[in-house]
C-alpha cells in the first residue's frame, strides 16, 4: 500500500488504523500485524532540497531564526541547509516533514 496522497486518503487511512486498533484490542489481530498498520500512519520522511527548505519556511511566513526556534536547530543551522550547505537529517528533517504535511502549528 501507497502512502497517503491526499487528505481523503489520510482519512481513510486513519479510520482503517482504528480499526485495526480495536481488532488487536479485541486480540482477533497480532502485534506484528498492528505495527504494520502503525507504520503506514507515520509521516513519511523525504529529503529535502535548499530550495524547498526556503519556500516552507517562507509559506510559514516565519524568519529564520523563528523558524529555528520552532526545529530545536540552531539559526546557521537553517541558513546553511537553505544555502545548500548541509542537508537536514534525523530529528530535524522529521519535523521538516511535518511541517510540510501539516504545518508549523502542527510542531508547536
Amino acid at each position: 500500500m501507497t502512502k497517503p496522497t491526499s487528505k481523503r486518503e489520510s482519512a481513510i487511512l486513519a479510520t482503517v488504523h482504528k480499526t485495526a486498533a480495536g481488532l488487536a484490542r479485541a486480540k482477533i489481530i497480532d502485534k506484528a500485524t498492528m505495527r504494520e498498520f502503525d507504520e503506514l500512519c507515520l509521516t513519511r520522511v523525504d529529503p529535502m532540497a535548499p530550495d524547498e527548505i526556503k519556500a516552507l519556511r517562507e509559506r510559514e511566513q516565519v524568519s529564520q531564526p523563528v523558524f529555528a526556534r520552532y526545529l530545536n536547530v540552531r539559526k546557521d543551522a537553517v541558513s546553511k541547509w537553505e544555502r545548500g550547505e548541509k542537508r537536514p537529517d534525523g530529528p530535524s528533517l522529521k519535523l521538516l516533514n511535518l511541517v510540510k504535511a501539516k504545518g508549523l502549528s502542527a510542531i508547536a
